[in-house]
């Protein structure tokens, strides 16, 4: 071997034992977090955003959690189960002092009052439930606010929404069926019928993943099912997927008209648009439902479809109108909490970790796409449209305003 050879082995060996700038730019960006997680308020909401598990491998990675005590507990984890995690307990107080906020239900007045101030807050927006107030007090405290059913990746995927989704499309249908055969309130009949006796005709408005797995769930219990949808790909697609003869059809108001006078169960289970009002079942179309028969709005906190709907809580779900039994609540998911929780870790686990690859807020709103996407307030600017017509404020466009910072 030559010497400009061996020289150019040696330079090249020399070369490889040198940080490559790739790998200097990783741990450069790489920072701790220190992330709060409140204790819930709501007292009808059991979920929890990061399961012990998660906690256990961002301490490992060199996070600091900190948690309330028995925030948990709904979900059945203990505190001790989050200290062997690696999570420290502490007061309501040092919580919201933290530098990222991540909790299932909308920020309250107290609870935005407790924050420090410019901080990163993650949480559900829940648009029909928000106030003038609460968005004009994180404003003034300059935090970044992020709603979970807003933070679309790239594919304009939302794990958040597709998962708990996934969950209240089934559970909707297994309350259908505990109202339904109640002999006080429904009608005292099975949704799936038996020998000699014809199943429930149950009604879904909408195709998307809450839609499917309440159609999935109906005909596994022997329902006869019909889905409307606007989407004919969508319509298309879930006949696909179920692999049998499903009725489906486009939202032609007369079509539902007719089929409504026979229903005995109505999903509402529309994606979520962009606007307030999306009425496409009217009051009167509702009157013509048979007596005892159940509504159940999955839509309600968002752009219920149904002119008869009204936001009710666990603590009283259900209530009547022209005899029809409406079950309206917005956080229905909730109602398996440990299974909603894993999935709602499954879905902010991987974007924390992407938070710790930025220096700053303007570097994760510009780097990670589902933050972006999902933010409505970024330090104290609001950027959603929808939210400024709703009251009637100034808002910047997102895009523009992180090409600026």
């Amino acid at each position: 071997m030559s010497q400009s050879q061996k020289a150019k082995e040696q330079f090249s060996f020399n070369e490889k034992l040198m940080p490559q700038p790739e790998m200097l730019e990783e741990r450069k960006s790489k920072r701790s977090l220190f992330i709060g997680i409140p204790k819930e308020t709501n007292p009808y909401e059991s979920r929890i955003m990061l399961t012990p598990q998660a906690v256990k491998q961002l301490t490992e990675d060199g996070h600091q959690i900190a948690i309330e005590s028995n925030a948990g507990i709904k979900s059945r984890w203990n505190d001790e189960d989050y200290v062997s995690a690696g999570a420290i307990i502490k007061t309501r107080k040092e919580i919201f002092n933290s530098e990222i906020v991540i909790k299932v239900s909308p920020f309250e007045e107290d609870e935005i009052k407790l924050l420090t101030g410019n901080q990163l807050i993650i949480s559900a927006l829940h648009f029909n439930t928000q106030s003038l107030k609460k968005i004009k007090l994180l404003k003034e405290k300059k935090i970044t606010a992020v709603g979970i059913e807003l933070m679309k990746d790239d594919e304009n995927y939302n794990p958040f929404v597709q998962t708990m989704n996934e969950i209240a499309g089934i559970l909707a249908i297994n309350t259908a069926n505990e109202y339904l055969s109640n002999p006080v309130l429904g009608k005292g009949i099975l949704l799936g019928g038996i020998t000699g006796i014809p199943a429930a005709k149950v009604i879904i408005i909408g195709a998307g993943t809450a839609g499917e797995y309440a159609a999935r769930t109906a005909i596994g219990l022997g329902a006869q099912v019909k889905v409307f949808d606007n989407s004919v790909s969508k319509l298309q697609n879930l006949k696909s997927k179920l692999g049998i003869q499903l009725f489906t059809s486009v939202l032609q108001k007369q079509v539902i008209a007719n089929t409504l006078k026979t229903a005995d169960v109505l999903i509402g289970a529309l994606d979520d648009t962009k606007d307030e009002n999306n009425i496409i079942i009217s009051k009167k179309m509702i009157s013509s439902m048979k007596k005892g028969s159940v509504i159940i709005d999955l839509n309600t906190d968002s752009a219920s479809c149904f002119a008869t709907s009204d936001i009710t809580h666990f603590g009283n779900p259900a209530f009547e109108i022209h005899g029809i039994i409406h079950y309206c609540v917005p956080n229905m998911a909730s109602k398996a909490p440990r299974t909603a929780s894993v999935a709602l870790s499954n879905s902010i686990f991987p974007i924390l970790q992407k938070i710790s690859h930025e220096k700053n807020t303007s570097n994760i709103i510009r780097s990670i796409t589902e933050i972006r996407n999902g933010t409505y307030i970024y330090e104290g600017i609001l950027t959603n449209e929808r939210i400024a017509k709703k009251f009637n404020i100034d808002y910047r466009d997102i895009e523009l305003l992180s090409s600026f910072y």
